[in-house]
């Protein structure tokens, strides 16, 4: 209850993104699993770039880190001013926590940047597509422990089951 009015952190970002492009994110996603639906054998290949694609977070992230790196270098060996781009950096990155908005975020979502659910949303669409799920309620009569173990593999990114295998 101390946080009630910080946005939930799943929508933080869309809510404060433009609808239009909120809109045509949505309508990407959609495109692209229509057009995979006729091309089942390239999914996997999709699911590995999806692997590789960055969210809006490790782009900030990315982001914050070199320019305040950046400004403290620059504070060190050029003009003690330059200290204040870290300051700014990090009451930036701060209100993006809290809010899920801050300067740049605009800027990189009309860049094509997406969110870990917009990824997420394509990548388990494309699963269904695959039958990475049609194990899981094929046997009405197998035991619920089964069915959790179907669901756990299915759900798997791929690459982390080759690190682990």
């Amino acid at each position: 209850m101390c946080c009630e009015s910080v946005t939930r952190t799943e929508f933080r970002v869309e809510e404060k993104t433009d609808p239009a492009i909120n809109e045509q994110f949505q309508k990407d996603i959609e495109a692209r699993i229509l057009y995979y639906s006729q091309r089942i054998e390239n999914i996997q290949q999709r699911l590995n770039e999806l692997d590789s694609e960055w969210d809006i977070e490790r782009v900030l992230e990315t982001q914050a880190s070199a320019l305040t790196v950046v400004g403290v270098l620059l504070g060190i060996t050029a003009c003690k001013k330059w200290f204040l781009l870290p300051a700014i950096v990090g009451g930036f990155f701060l209100q993006h926590a809290i809010t899920g908005w801050c300067p740049p975020v605009p800027l990189f979502r009309r860049l094509g940047i997406r969110t870990m659910r917009e990824i997420n949303q394509e990548r388990y669409g494309l699963k269904a597509l695959k039958g990475d799920f049609d194990e899981i309620n094929s046997k009405t009569d197998e035991p619920p422990q089964s069915k959790a173990l179907k669901v756990i593999n299915a759900v798997k990114v791929d690459d982390i089951k080759r690190a682990v295998l």
